[in-house]
């Protein structure tokens, strides 16, 4: 059985493009030949790197012609509907696009040919049922909860994000505000930690960030591969998130976390997380349960506060994020994508 993977983000290495790698992992560790269309061959070496996923097997090509002569075809849409060749197409939404006329008669043609759509969250499907008049099965990301590992914790605060003031700004910024506030309130002994991919034109956003960092402990760590993420996973209390912040959901909900893998990977180490109220973050944190869940950055400040200050209760919500971070297990997102990949055939 042959496949063809197509993603048009494979330069930002992002979360969307983790979910493609596990995609592929799962069909190759089922035999599948797989090919991906890229201009790059060393692109399976950087997935590699940056998302800890072995795709040993995988064929990069420079066209996969729409799926035409495979048995399969996974398609991550840019907002436009392709017209799909292959014996089965599945439709991938990691991006929840909207008020783009997507549900016109040009379109309902060609996903006649989509036997699936999947989407990253409830969130996503929602603004993408709506916009394109369909009806998507959700399908977590899945995140590789058996290898990031709880270790001796220090009094580190963690964000893991791409730097990016593109599509969608996860507001690095506000983080740094917020953690020179606490530290100015008297926070001792404690650091932040910003880690994440490069998108290209954030120069003067990053030096600017690093400006304001200084005489803070405060690290801006670029493009860490997985192997130091899950280090820092296993080290940090806490996990930071402000994606989101400052947007109107009901008008921009491109501009608010889809979901939020690395909110999952820190819950896996233990972290508590702290991430902002909006989008796919409802979906994985229960407020004052397994996270928290803020809409100010006073509320981030005195949530904090109280998690570093009340240890009991810092334990028994690090022990269940831990616990419910196996719903997004590899093992979970394995056996919908076998049960969707397989029917048909």
């Amino acid at each position: 059985m042959r496949a063809a993977i197509y993603n048009p983000y494979l330069d930002t290495l992002g979360g969307g493009e983790r979910y493609t790698a596990s995609f592929i992992k799962v069909l190759l560790n089922s035999g599948w030949k797989v090919d991906i269309e890229w201009n790059d061959s060393s692109i399976t070496t950087s997935m590699h790197d940056r998302f800890g996923i072995d795709l040993r097997g995988l064929e990069v090509v420079k066209d996969i012609k729409r799926g035409d002569g495979y048995d399969l075809c996974f398609w991550v849409s840019d907002g436009s509907i392709p017209t799909l060749r292959s014996r089965k197409n599945i439709l991938h939404f990691q991006v929840p696009f909207h008020n783009i006329g997507g549900n016109n008669l040009l379109n309902k043609m060609k996903l006649f040919r989509i036997e699936e759509v999947i989407c990253n969250s409830g969130f996503t499907k929602k603004i993408i049922d709506k916009e394109y008049g369909v009806e998507s099965t959700v399908v977590y990301p899945p995140v590789d909860v058996d290898h990031i590992k709880s270790k001796r914790k220090e009094n580190l605060i963690l964000f893991v994000g791409r730097f990016s003031q593109l599509k969608q700004n996860k507001n690095q910024d506000i983080l740094i505000a917020t953690f020179k506030k606490l530290v100015d309130l008297g926070l001792r002994d404690w650091r932040l930690i910003l880690a994440g991919g490069i998108e290209i034109g954030v120069t003067d956003y990053l030096r600017s960030m690093e400006k304001s960092s200084e005489g803070y402990p405060i690290e801006i760590l670029k493009s860490p591969d997985f192997t130091t993420l899950r280090d820092l996973y296993g080290k940090a209390r806490i996990f930071w998130s402000a994606s989101g912040f400052g947007e109107d959901e009901e008008k921009n909900p491109d501009k608010v976390e889809h979901f939020g893998i690395t909110v999952v990977e820190a819950m896996s180490a233990g972290a508590v997380p702290i991430v902002f109220n909006a989008g796919g973050h409802r979906e994985i944190i229960k407020d004052e349960d397994n996270g928290f869940l803020w809409e100010s950055t006073g509320q981030l400040v005195k949530i904090t506060d109280r998690i570093i200050k009340d240890k009991g209760f810092y334990s028994a919500v690090s022990k269940k994020a831990k616990d419910d971070s196996n719903f997004f297990s590899f093992t979970q997102f394995e056996k919908k994508i076998l049960l969707l990949t397989s029917s048909g055939f």
